[in-house]
């Protein structure tokens, strides 16, 4: 058969999506890593007032002063009415308001105190350790931008503006179905030496909650026609996406695919990758199946090349490509856009791709993907890439 290009997929797939409206408000202590649905704006100039960066005493700055007469003591949270004239000062605290008249706060270290005197020893530069207005945000400055996945320093920021409950993204509900009868589940016993323990469909879930959806793990399928085509059905039942592992080659056994073109809108059928360029794409009116190869490898790259597509595409986010410098030379195996997994060094400021450990061999190696392995995009025209030369990185999740 022919395939169609990987880009030329990817604008089907993206054509065809529908903006994700589904909001609920949670408690800011449960969204971490949930996708926000509102942008985020400061109602206030923060700090609001002048205030302490540490303590210390605030006094209002003149050159060459060396003393200074001590009014009063202002612990934080407190307030008062007093205005700071020359050669005064108030002992301020770490968080304390700016005395009205005072514009420079000189640390506790940097003084002898004597009674009500406070004789400066080392004297700092005007404005020393005042947090000014809006030091850390402006009043109508976009904070948090819709779609952000919330992290603990977003967490914090809705704490200090007060937000309790915050609108998120609802989790779309992903059910992950593997099919192959020389398959089997995690408890059960293998019968004989043809049959091995299924990763694919864990593999798949894990990935797909670390995208922002809530999956399902439905039952291994044996390959069979009518189980697999009542199995793809019932899923989707419950699920807003299906992924499906195994059973979309050329195969005698390869249902899925006979079931998804019985049954559903197929919107690819095929790209020229590798691995996975016997992917499969359905709808059924909203709802998506996606239906990856059986090797383990090959399935999980699919993921990220198509199913984490449309998951960002519903949280507004974009694919994380980087640049890297390639730190060997590699040589293409396949006349296809190809997506090896590689290693990401950090050194002297930048990052370089090798293949240190990688294994050459079939789309089954999962291990591949171990240690935080990326994906290097090696173009279809391209014979050798080679050491030193920049290159483009898919990041996976």
């Amino acid at each position: 058969m022919e395939f169609m290009s990987y880009e030329d997929s990817l604008k089907i797939l993206k054509d065809s999506i529908v903006k994700w409206d589904r909001v609920e408000k949670v408690a800011i202590t449960q969204a971490l890593d949930r996708h926000i649905a509102i942008d985020i704006i400061a109602k206030d100039n923060y700090p609001k007032h002048q205030t302490s960066a540490m303590d210390g005493y605030a006094f209002k700055f003149q050159e060459d002063i060396k003393e200074l007469e001590l009014l009063a003591d202002l612990p934080a949270g407190s307030n008062n009415t007093i205005t700071i004239k020359n050669n005064e000062c108030i002992k301020t605290f770490t968080g304390s308001l700016i005395t009205q008249g005072a514009d420079t706060l000189i640390p506790i270290e940097n003084v002898k105190v004597e009674g009500k005197k406070v004789r400066i020893i080392n004297p700092v530069k005007k404005g020393f350790a005042i947090r000014k207005i809006g030091e850390s945000y402006k009043k109508d400055e976009i904070l948090i931008k819709k779609g952000t996945k919330l992290g603990y320093a977003d967490i914090a920021l809705l704490a200090e503006l007060g937000v309790f409950h915050v609108s998120v993204f609802v989790k779309p509900k992903v059910a992950v179905l593997a099919t192959g009868s020389e398959i089997k589940d995690l408890g059960e016993q293998l019968e004989n030496e043809a049959q091995i323990y299924s990763s694919n469909h864990i593999g798949i879930a894990m990935m797909v909650n670390k995208m922002g959806a809530d999956t399902m793990i439905c039952e291994i399928v044996k390959d069979e026609p009518e189980l697999v085509k009542n199995s793809i059905i019932n899923a989707l039942k419950s699920a807003d996406i299906l992924i499906t592992t195994g059973g979309v080659s050329v195969g005698d056994y390869d249902f899925v695919k006979t079931a998804l073109k019985d049954e559903f809108d197929v919107i690819i059928n095929g790209a020229f990758i590798k691995p996975g360029r016997h992917i499969k794409i359905a709808k059924n009116k909203e709802k998506y199946i996606f239906a990856l190869p059986g090797f383990p490898y090959s399935a999980m790259v699919m993921c990220v090349l198509y199913v984490r597509v449309l998951l960002n595409s519903w949280f507004l986010q974009d694919e994380p490509y980087i640049k890297a410098i390639m730190d060997e030379t590699y040589d293409k195996r396949s006349p296809f856009l190809e997506f090896t997994a590689v290693n990401l060094e950090y050194k002297n400021g930048n990052v370089y791709a090798n293949l240190n450990g990688k294994k050459f061999g079939s789309s089954a190696i999962v291990n591949n993907l171990s240690n935080k392995a990326a994906l290097l995009v090696v173009p279809k025209d391209t014979k050798t890439i080679q050491k030193g030369e920049i290159v483009d990185i898919l990041l996976m999740v």
